[in-house]
Order: C-alpha cells, then structure tokens, then sequence
C-alpha cells in the first residue's frame, strides 16, 4: 500500500455507548479533514426508523444484519471517519472488515461515567429492562474482548471532545501506517 493510500485508510470509533464516538468523530473528521460517518444516524435514515424502533419491531438480529452491510460497505470506502454503533465490533466479520480498511481505535469510560452520560437512557434499547448500572456492565464485559482487539484505545472519562479529538490525531500520526 502506498503512503497516500495509508493516509486514507478509514478511521474507525468504537466503544461502549457514550464513550463520545459521534462527537469526538465529528470533530477528528474536522481535524483531519476526513469525511464523519455516524452508522447510527445512517442505518436511522436508510431504515426510516430510529434505532429504538429497530430493535422493537424486528429484534436485535434484524439490527446487527443491516449494521453488518453497512460495515461491508464503508470498508470500501476511504477517508472517513466512522462512529460505530456500541456492539459493532462484537461482531467478528465486522471487525476483520474495520481492521482491514483502516485503524481502530476504541473509546473507554469509567462505567460510572457512561451511567451519567445515558441520563434516562429511554433512547438506548440495550439498557432496556431493569438496573442500567448493571446491564451496562454486563454488556461492557461482554464486549470487553473485541474492544480490547482495537489498534488504538482511549479513556475519554476525563477529556473533553476537543482533547480526545487533539489526542487521537496525535497518536494516529506517531503510526507508521496512518
């Protein structure tokens, strides 16, 4: 691969939910001048429906299998910024696809931190049913094994979405391949 075609490879955000992929995306996308792909917000709009409105009227499964396309398809792509939705990465083909088309760089937080940030969490259909502080460590442990397969990671429980952007652009340029 050539450099030219290295410095286009993808970026790709992941993380547990509320980690700052969307904002901190948006304005890594900014800095680097890069386009920002928020999966969320694009499957909402080739869907028609929220998210929310996904996972109750068609389930999880119906989910991951239009997130998996959608993954297929950015991977083609080049020069984004992509905030991945929360268990994008769970998901081992998805994965595979993110690592070949560019780099992929986890956001953490304090689970404390992520409790805060989801407020009623009434938009979050994976928090549904019960105590959010412990579904949200559950799925945290969960995911912790393919968020641990990232090139990069980041705890975003003490910075803002300006440093965590700064921050990040600063350890993507310090890599031989980005």
């Amino acid at each position: 691969m050539t450099g030219k075609e290295q410095a286009n490879r993808n970026i790709y955000l992941c993380g547990f939910m509320a980690t700052g992929k969307s904002s901190v995306g948006k304005r890594l996308a900014s800095l680097l001048d890069y386009d920002f792909i928020d999966m969320d917000a694009v499957i909402e709009e080739e869907e028609g429906m929220a998210i929310p409105q996904i996972f109750s009227g068609r389930g999880e499964p119906a989910f991951r299998l239009v997130e998996s396309s959608l993954v297929r398809r950015l991977a083609a792509e080049s020069g984004k910024v992509v905030a991945t939705g929360g268990g994008a990465v769970a998901n081992p083909g998805n994965l595979e696809l993110m690592k070949g088309s560019g780099t992929v760089i986890t956001l953490t937080a304090d689970p404390g931190i992520i409790l805060a940030r989801v407020g009623s969490g009434r938009d979050r259909p994976m928090l549904r049913g019960g105590d959010k502080a412990g579904r949200i460590a559950a799925l945290m442990r969960e995911r912790a094994h393919a968020y641990a397969q990232a090139d990069i990671t980041v705890d975003t429980s003490s910075m803002g979405i300006d440093e965590t952007a700064r921050h990040i652009r600063a350890l993507l340029e310090r890599r031989p391949e980005a």
